[in-house]
């Protein structure tokens, strides 16, 4: 078996468009390594069969689907050497890149939103929220197809509608992005719910202070806080 340096150059596996796939559409499944492999194979992480995977050697990238409920699940990339034997397949940790392909379709879509609104200040606190009127209990948070973590448990809002509050933190102009959230069941945690309708956050720089000279005969009136009415030249 062909050993692997460590952990940093196990090869990274990542979907295009998104590892968010709706239902009868096409992802593409990229494999890459630092350590030269020149072909691939994708295996299903609870061994259940994907017809199209058996067999298949490939390079750099796949394109699967159309996607049914069957193919969501997790994923692992291995990487090969096509001069050595078959047997130099890498299938240790080192080697091996775990991707979720989810599936977007469950029940009705959630809402997000933002405490506050969609505009914030920079340096002010930002907290998205995403609730929804289907019994889920867990949400998850995305900002321009990239999941933002693990996902957050349901709790009852003061409208009583399911949600999960996202604190970001204190805004910053990095924060500025669409954002969609959606809701799964933990006992399906590859089966989601449709995309929220996009949330369009800004993040604006602080408020300038202004202050306004203007001159009135021998006298210099300053308008702004904290300035003084006026001064004699």
């Amino acid at each position: 078996m062909h050993s692997s340096p460590g952990d940093h150059y196990k090869p990274s596996l990542s979907a295009c468009p998104s590892p968010v796939i709706p239902q009868r559409q096409h992802v593409t499944l990229w494999c890459h390594s630092p350590l030269g492999f020149d072909s691939f194979r994708l295996h299903k992480g609870d061994r259940t069969v994907v017809p199209e995977l058996q067999g298949i050697i490939f390079w750099k990238n796949f394109l699967m689907g159309p996607v049914t409920k069957a193919h969501a699940g997790t994923y692992r990339c291995h990487g090969h050497y096509s001069h050595l034997p078959t047997a130099t397949w890498d299938s240790g940790k080192a080697c091996l890149t775990k991707l979720p392909l989810l599936l977007p379709g469950l029940s009705k879509k959630p809402s997000l939103s933002a405490q506050g609104g969609p505009v914030v200040r920079s340096g002010e606190n930002v907290t998205l929220v995403c609730s929804s009127e289907s019994a889920f209990d867990q949400f998850h948070l995305l900002r321009e197809g990239v999941n933002l973590g693990r996902p957050l448990a349901g709790g009852r809002g003061p409208r009583g509608a399911l949600q999960a509050e996202f604190p970001l933190g204190p805004g910053t102009p990095d924060h500025s992005g669409v954002y969609r959230c959606y809701g799964s069941f933990t006992r399906s945690p590859y089966s989601w719910s449709d995309s929220s309708d996009p949330l369009y956050l800004s993040v604006t720089a602080k408020r300038q202070l202004l202050y306004v000279v203007c001159f009135m005969g021998s006298r210099a009136v300053y308008s702004g806080p904290h300035a003084r009415s006026h001064q004699t030249l």
